[in-house]
Parts: structure tokens; C-alpha cells; sequence
């Protein structure tokens, strides 16, 4: 069976909309999108008064160079959100398809199911985190379409091994299609499941440039996977995803200069990760801190409420993360500069010592 059968039949039958800059080749003067010839004002040089490519050449070569895979195999979109929900509308039917997700996870996976009326099947991360990928498989069943897997893990920073993986991959074959959400990977000494790709056309990979490359503004996001299922969602992504200065952005943080910088600053945030952990799990009041292989920390507390609010009166927002299971005495905390760092573990220590004297 191939992946595409896996796909909702009215997805493969459809005739997808054909963009204005898609049927266009070449041309000095362009009369075919119903467009502005007069750049807007402040235009320096983007162009923004014509509607992008849909998926632009110089990006596409430049992140497919960056993830070592073909062009064909790569989509580029509005972050990986954007992904996760032409994902689930390409290969889930309303009401008879399913998700397979392992909370404690990213939100925005069921957020798309259930927008879609597809079910959202839960197992559970074992009581450490980890995956339990024998509790997975007896799982799924004929509905579930998807299987998206995170690692590192958002919220927890576990990492899930590229042998589970590979696993996941093989006894999936013919049976669902096996979304490995790598979002934090570039914190973490892990192997990308990118190099699994071409020996398992069920396997796809998301990506993005929000967090190890500092775009969480430009919002660009990528989902590398075999070149029919890339195919297959370019039918229904939107016509002109990606704005002209987002490209620009990517572009610029993915030059040799861009590279470099990213690469100073992942030092940092992982050396400032390993100071945090070590400081935080000293502190009065912390009861863990878990192992994390991203650019956060997730703390449990004695009174998780009580170091929200005093965090968030000296103007320090964390991610509350107790609605999560397993994690209702917990706080994520995103690894800062140094100097931010720094002042979080002032006020939670200030805060240990107040509780202390009270």
C-alpha cells in the first residue's frame, strides 16, 4: 500500500487552484494577478507589491541544503503549525479518521483534529516521559491516519531514540503515516529522523526556524517527507503562504553570517540550560527539575501557582503548564539570555526566603 492511500480519496481526486504566479513563466510585464504596478510606500526593494512565489525557489534550495533533502521532499509553509493542519485535512475524513498523539504534548496537534471532526486517540507518556511505543502500536487501530510524535518532547524536553523511531516506522508501514515533530531538535545531541526518510515513505518531519534560528516572528516552518506526500499537500496549502519579507528574514538568518550567529547563540542557550538546571533544583520550594534536551525547563514546585505570580510581578512570563497531565505542579521555563536567567533565579530565591521567614 502506498503512503497516499492512506489519504482522504477526495484530496487525490481534486483539481487544486492554480495561482496567477504559478502559470506564470518569465515576462517583463506582468498583467496576470490583478496586482499593483506601483511599489507601496517604505518599499525598499522587496517587492511587496507582487504576490510571492508559492513556494520560493531560493528558501526551498536553501533549507533543502539545510536538511539535507531533495527539493521534492520539502514544504515550506507558515510554521509548523500550518503543516500539522494540512496533515490532518489531507489524510482525516470528518468524523471517521484519528490522530494518535502521547500527551503530555504540543497542543496544536488535537487543536487541528478536532477542527477537522477527526478523534484523538491518547497514550500516554510513561510516568518519566518517555514513550512507550508497545502501549502506541496496540493503539492503532484502522481510523488513526497520523501518528505525531515529538522529541524533544513540548513540554517535558525528553528526546524519543531514533531506534523507537525506526520501530514506530516500519510496523506502521501501510497503516498510518508517522509525523516526527522535530521543532527543539538543534538544542539536543540527538540524530534527526530527516536521514529515515528515504527508507520509510510513511515518515515525516516537521521543522522550523522559530526557535534555534530566532524567527518565531517570520513564521516559517517546513515538513520534509517523500516528494507524493509533499505533492499532495500543495494541493490544498493556500496560494501565496509565505510573505515576501518572512522570505527575506529566512534568507538572511540561513547566509554564512546567519549560520554562524545561530550556531554562537545555541552554545549559549545550552550552556545557560545546563546552569539553570543545576540552580534551579537547589532552590527552596523546587521539587524536580526534569531533563530537558530543548531550550526549556519544565519545574515542578510545591506551589506552582504561588512562583507563577511572584515570577510574574517582577514582569517575568513563564508557561504555566499544570492543565497538562502529569504535569499539574509544573512551570516551563524558556532558557534566556544570561542576564534573564539570572533574574528568574533572583526572584525565586528572594521568593524561598520570604516563604522561609513568613
Amino acid at each position: 500500500m502506498s503512503v497516499l492511500d492512506l489519504a482522504r480519496p477526495e484530496i487525490r481526486a481534486m483539481q487544486p487552484y492554480s495561482s496567477a504566479r504559478m502559470e506564470a513563466s518569465g515576462g517583463q510585464i506582468w498583467l496576470n494577478a490583478n496586482e499593483s504596478s506601483w511599489l507601496p510606500e517604505g518599499d525598499t526593494g522587496v517587492g511587496c507589491n507582487r504576490y510571492p512565489e508559492p513556494q520560493p525557489s531560493a528558501l526551498i534550495d536553501a533549507l533543502a541544503e539545510l536538511y539535507g533533502v531533495h527539493r521534492e521532499q520539502l514544504l515550506v509553509g507558515r510554521g509548523s503549525d500550518e503543516a500539522i493542519d494540512l496533515l490532518v485535512r489531507a489524510f482525516c475524513r470528518a468524523g471517521q479518521d484519528a490522530i494518535l498523539i502521547q500527551p503530555p504534548t504540543f497542543g496544536m496537534y488535537s487543536v487541528c483534529a478536532r477542527i477537522q471532526n477527526a478523534h484523538v486517540v491518547e497514550v500516554a507518556l510513561k510516568s518519566d516521559f518517555t514513550l512507550d511505543v508497545d502501549a502506541l502500536l496496540a493503539a492503532v487501530t484502522p481510523a488513526v491516519k497520523l501518528v505525531f510524535i515529538c522529541t524533544p518532547n513540548n513540554p517535558t524536553g525528553q528526546i524519543v531514540p531514533g531506534a523507537d523511531i525506526e520501530r514506530l516506522a516500519q510496523t506502521l508501514s501501510g497503516r498510518a503515516l508517522l509525523i516526527v515533530d522535530e521543532a527543539y531538535i538543534e538544542f539536543s545531541d540527538a540524530d534527526s529522523a530527516i536521514e529515515l526518510i528515504d527508507r520509510h515513505e510513511n515518515l515525516a518531519v516537521l521543522r522550523t526556524l522559530s526557535k534555534a534560528w530566532a524567527l518565531a516572528g517570520a513564521r516559517i516552518g517546513s515538513l520534509l517527507a517523500s516528494a507524493e506526500v509533499i505533492t499532495l499537500l500543495r494541493r490544498i496549502m493556500a496560494p501565496y503562504p509565505l510573505p515576501l519579507p518572512c522570505v527575506a528574514a529566512a534568507l538572511s538568518a540561513l547566509s554564512t553570517v546567519g549560520q554562524q550567529s545561530a550556531r554562537e547563540h545555541l552554545a549559549v542557550i545550552r550552556e545557560q540550560r545546563d546552569v539553570m538546571q543545576k540552580a534551579l533544583v537547589r532552590l527552596a520550594g523546587v521539587r524536580e527539575v526534569l531533563p530537558s534536551h530543548a531550550n526549556f525547563v519544565a519545574v515542578r514546585f510545591d506551589d506552582p501557582g504561588a512562583a507563577y505570580q511572584r515570577l510574574m510581578a517582577a514582569g517575568i512570563v513563564v508557561r504555566d503548564v499544570r492543565r497538562y497531565p502529569n504535569l499539574g505542579d509544573a512551570l516551563r521555563i524558556t532558557i534566556g539570555t544570561p542576564q534573564e536567567n539570572a533574574r528568574v533565579l533572583d526572584v525565586l530565591k528572594a521568593s524561598a526566603l520570604q516563604e522561609a521567614r513568613a
